[in-house]
This record gives C-alpha cells, structure tokens and sequence, in this order.
C-alpha cells in the first residue's frame, strides 16, 4: 500500500504505571500489579504510532492479533517501556515483534498483527451494515 512501509521500522512509548493501569483496577486480577491488558495495550498503540505518520490520508491501523506473554510483574510507579519493529508488510496486513521492559529487565514480548483500513470506511460497515 505505502513503500514506505518496509520491515525495520520501530516505535517506541512508555508510560510509568498507575492504579488504573493494575489487575486489581482492570479486573484482570486482585493485586496492585501492571496488568495483561494494560501491557497489551501499549504494545499496540506503540505499533500502531510507528506506522501512521507513514499511511495516506484517511487511513489508520487496526488491531487484529496479539499473541504475548507476560512473563513477569511490575509495580505502580515503575516506568515500562514498549519497543515494536515491523516484521513484515504484506499490501494492507503489517506484523510486529513487540516487547515490554522495566528497570529489571524485560516483562512481556511477542507478535501483533495490525490491518490498514480506510477510518470512514471501517466505521461505515459497523454502523451501517446493510451498506457494503
């Protein structure tokens, strides 16, 4: 779609855990701990900010597949960075190697797949479904 879109571009984001950010306030779990969730999620808006400068005008990406694991806890006030590197870029399907560290070291990694799509498009279908 875009060839500026080729593997090797990288993204990096952090963010410094909070109550909100937790199992205990997602309800993933019962501890004052950096949630799955959380964890996912900033592994895919920091995808998802490494390519958009890159697409044409009125496209976006969005989240098709996670497949991480969440191999150790942080605690509230810890920062987690999350750094992402396209893999592959096949037309409109992009592939991510994503991974999340704390000052101990790395706390998460794997793949996420992102899809380009039209913005008004994609909201077209889901809010009128009949039109195709």
């Amino acid at each position: 779609m875009n060839p500026d879109l080729k593997p090797g571009i990288t993204g990096r984001q952090a963010l410094t855990v909070g109550h909100s950010d937790t199992a205990a306030s997602y309800g993933s779990g019962l501890v004052e701990v950096f949630a799955t969730p959380s964890m996912i999620a900033l592994m895919e808006k920091t995808a998802q900010l490494s390519v958009q400068p890159l697409l044409p005008e009125g496209h976006i990406t969005v989240g098709t597949e996670v497949n991480v694991t969440h191999i150790k806890a942080s605690l509230p006030g810890m920062e987690i960075v999350c750094k992402t590197e396209l893999l592959e870029a096949d037309g409109r399907k992009l592939l991510f190697r994503v991974s999340a560290s704390d000052r101990n070291g790395l706390i998460g990694e794997g793949t996420h797949r992102r899809v380009i799509v039209n913005a008004a498009g994609f909201m077209e279908k889901l809010t009128n479904p009949e039109k195709k």
